[in-house]
């Protein structure tokens, strides 16, 4: 079985925002950090739907809800930061 040049790259995706989720988790707090963190994930999310699983060319309602539901989490995530700081 060959190895696809996209899953190459969809690796070192991973690796690179992953890498970079570590570093920005250890460069302190707040919500720009947990922000950003966030975003990194939601495009390691978007990697691998995309790249892993193949949804490229599925059809929209799968892919908008398999890529729409890390986005709802985070945007919780960083209400419910936000609100926390707000008290």
């Amino acid at each position: 079985m060959a190895t696809s040049p996209v899953l190459i790259v969809c690796w070192l995706g991973l690796v690179l925002l992953s890498i970079g989720s570590v570093q920005l988790g250890n460069a302190g707090g707040g919500l720009l950090l947990a922000g950003a963190i966030l975003l990194a994930a939601l495009g390691k999310a978007w990697l691998i739907a995309d790249g892993f699983m193949h949804l490229r060319h599925a059809p929209p309602l799968w892919r908008g809800l398999l890529l729409g539901w890390p986005l709802v989490v985070g945007v919780l995530v960083l209400l419910t930061l936000w609100l926390q700081r707000a008290i």
